[in-house]
């Protein structure tokens, strides 16, 4: 009986709303936000870590002028951030495959947070460009799990997007990390302290998050040759490339502080390069899915060249020229890098990524020691002419 009563005043209801009118549609998420919500734990990681990195390059290059080491001395230090990052991709994947994404992750982050401490305490050329190499490797290992596990949630027809996304929120939480230098002068630890605090934090959302880990696989090896061979503009894209945006992050703070400009000015000059990477990310990966990949390479390699010229002559705009080499220079390795898939059976795709980004890394280890010799014996203005000569030869190639 009190089953029936209970249908019976359910039915009284229904009747009741669908007298009042149709009932209100679902609210909908948009598909690219339903995409991303259950990937904003390890987004959240990415910004804290590289929020903390970019305000530490750029900390370094300043605190090592202030201790009188010179261009050349400060270059080879911040090379070793790159020749780090270069070790660590031998390192990283075997640690992962063995102790899992998320032990992996608090391990790299632990040991990058302990790297950054130990800055102020160790106040000499050799032991900071140790601490670079620590640096590299540690950051080296926290990407290859988060890109790796990106890519294991995200659908083949989806993973462009969600990698977008990754990118421009890689670049903004770098731009954002510029910002922090204005509240302590280099020569105080509390910055190293920001850093390492932003680093430990970073493990939080990945410790905390519910999505499950994917299953690293020993991937097939690719001979750098092959790489040569198969697409040879995508391996002088990435090599050329890491030469002049790691010149870029080692050097790039010491040519700002040449133009007279401040901490807080140094932190938007670098910041306003980084933003312009962000802008001009998805309207030059655009271009380059409707035409020929190499023919853009060249053009954006180009253009970065002659606006490295144009920096050079017209400081008082700087600012805008910066924007507009960012915007270029940030788009050449991910153009190489859609140049080689585009070159290569599916079973090797991610090994022929692998040895690119080695490609890569050797350039980059190699950009700020040879820009730091050159501003050391020409002066800072050799710095934009690096950018104009690397550049310009990848067009040619």
């Amino acid at each position: 009986m009190r089953h029936a009563c209970v249908a019976a005043v359910n039915r009284t209801l229904s009747i009741g709303l669908l007298a009042c009118g149709p009932p209100l549609p679902r609210y909908r998420l948009p598909p690219v936000i339903r995409l991303l919500l259950p990937l904003t734990a390890l987004l959240a990681s990415v910004a804290l870590l590289l929020g903390g990195n970019g305000l530490l390059g750029t900390l370094l290059a300043m605190r090592s002028q202030a201790e009188g080491w010179g261009e050349r001395t400060t270059g080879l230090v911040m090379s070793g951030y790159f020749v780090g990052f270069f070790l660590g991709t031998f390192t990283a994947p075997p640690l992962i495959r063995r102790v899992g994404h998320i032990r992996a992750f608090a391990f790299h982050a632990a040991l990058a947070a302990a790297a950054v401490l130990v800055y102020p305490l160790w106040r000499e050329p050799v032991g900071w460009m140790l601490l670079r190499v620590v640096t590299g490797m540690s950051l080296v290992g926290l990407c290859t799990v988060i890109e790796s596990w990106l890519n294991a949630q995200a659908a083949p027809e989806h993973r462009s997007r969600v990698f977008g996304v990754y990118m421009v929120v890689s670049l903004l939480a770098l731009a954002a990390g510029q910002l922090l230098l204005d509240l302590q002068p280099p020569r105080s630890p509390v910055l190293f302290n920001v850093v390492a605090i932003l680093f430990a934090l970073a493990i939080l959302p990945v410790s905390a998050t519910r999505l499950s880990p994917p299953v690293m696989t020993v991937a097939p090896k690719v001979h750098l040759l092959e790489i040569c061979r198969a697409a040879p503009s995508a391996a002088a894209g990435a090599v050329l490339a890491g030469l002049a945006l790691g010149a870029f992050w080692g050097m790039g703070a010491v040519y700002a502080a040449s133009l007279g400009l401040d901490r807080a000015g140094i932190g938007t000059f670098i910041a306003v390069s980084i933003i312009g990477g962000a802008a001009l990310q998805c309207p030059i990966g655009r271009l380059s899915d409707r035409g020929d990949r190499r023919s853009t390479l060249a053009l954006v390699a180009a253009a970065g060249a002659a606006t490295a010229l144009l920096a050079l002559r017209f400081e008082s705009q700087a600012h805008a020229l910066l924007f507009l080499f960012g915007g270029l220079a940030f788009a050449l390795y991910p153009l190489a890098v859609a140049h080689l898939l585009d070159r290569l059976p599916g079973e090797q795709l991610l090994a022929g990524c692998r040895a690119l980004l080695l490609l890569n890394g050797i350039g980059a280890a190699i950009g700020p020691a040879v820009a730091g010799a050159l501003m050391q014996r020409f002066g800072a203005e050799a710095l934009p002419l690096f950018f104009a000569c690397t550049l310009g030869m990848l067009a040619l190639v």
